[in-house]
């Protein structure tokens, strides 16, 4: 008897590029791609699912229990939050998420962040845009603060491989790298700097971490006030690891210099959301969560997804969460 092809059911091929190819399974399969899914939508949707692909679409308890077939969850992403763990181990399904595709990715848009921060890029071309520079009678101008990397001190919040891999292009700017110990614990050892001494000592501040309860507001009022030496803050990690009404407090009064996000607490934010407010500051640079996204990221993260799948159906699951 000829076999039925396995059901995939990816929910939001959207946040994908349109040029990443997902390629066929080594299986008989049946892909159906939908752009975008709401959550009312999800249970009738993967009813009939053997797999289930989702990089943000929240798969709860009431959707799982609305498909018996379902075996697989393959997230497209690192982050599998939207998941509840708990009701798929209850029934049975498996969920893998995709790893390490975006080392070069994401240290490199952090140092894109904080080059144009350090030199003012942005509000430098803006102003030649706007005139400024035929109305400066001289060859340049000085509206904007510029300086050097070197000789700064890079204070690195989270040691996986993306902090790591933005602590080795700090050093081969002659920067000097302290990577934090976490908040609050002491004794970490030589190879870790206080948390505390990392946020007074630090030029430059950039968060690398997973949010979790004991990083949710990892830096706010409090942290904002240790900050000495008016550092720039990046984050390219998650929404949420920065108090951003603190955030703004500190921008207007002057405890830092400048930050750069690629994320925030809800995306995309709305009309009303403070980021949208400090997104219009000169010292700020705010882009919309894709420090991940380069073509070549994507694309492995693409070819590692039908891998996890193939991996699963071949009784060798990889890159299980649970």
């Amino acid at each position: 008897m000829t076999q039925a092809p396995v059901r995939i059911v990816f929910l939001d091929r959207a946040t994908l590029s349109p040029e990443t190819k997902l390629r066929q399974p080594a299986f008989a399969a049946q892909i159906v791609e939908h752009q975008q899914t709401d959550p009312d939508q999800v249970a009738a949707r993967i009813a009939d699912a053997d797999v289930v692909i989702t990089n943000k679409v929240p798969i709860n308890a009431e959707a799982l229990a609305a498909a018996p077939k379902l075996k697989l969850i393959a997230v497209a992403a690192t982050g599998y939050d939207r998941i509840d763990l708990a009701a798929c181990r209850e029934q049975g399904v498996t969920v893998s998420n995709i790893q390490g595709y975006a080392g070069n990715t994401v240290p490199e848009h952090t140092f894109a962040l904080l080059l144009a921060l350090q030199r003012s890029i942005v509000p430098y071309r803006q102003s030649v845009i706007d005139g400024r520079w035929a109305e400066a009678n001289q060859f340049c101008y000085f509206d904007y603060p510029i300086a050097d990397l070197s000789g700064k001190v890079l204070g690195i919040v989270g040691d996986g491989a993306l902090g790591k891999a933005v602590g080795k292009i700090a050093e081969a700017f002659g920067m000097r790298v302290l990577f934090s110990g976490y908040k609050g614990v002491e004794g970490m050892g030589p190879l870790y700097t206080p948390f505390e001494e990392v946020m007074r000592c630090s030029d430059i501040i950039t968060l690398h971490c997973p949010l979790m309860p004991s990083t949710r507001n990892l830096i706010s009022d409090t942290e904002f006030d240790m900050m000495e030496r008016r550092p720039l803050l990046l984050n390219t990690a998650r929404g949420g690891l920065v108090d951003e009404e603190a955030l703004e407090r500190a921008l207007e009064g002057g405890r830092i210099s400048g930050a750069g996000f690629d994320v925030v607490t809800t995306e995309p934010p709305g009309a009303d959301h403070v980021m949208r407010r400090i997104a219009k500051r000169s010292n700020v640079i705010l882009t919309p969560h894709v420090a991940w996204a380069s073509q070549e990221a994507i694309q492995t993260l693409a070819d590692q997804l039908i891998d996890n799948i193939e991996a699963f159906l071949n009784d060798a699951p990889q890159n299980v969460v649970s």
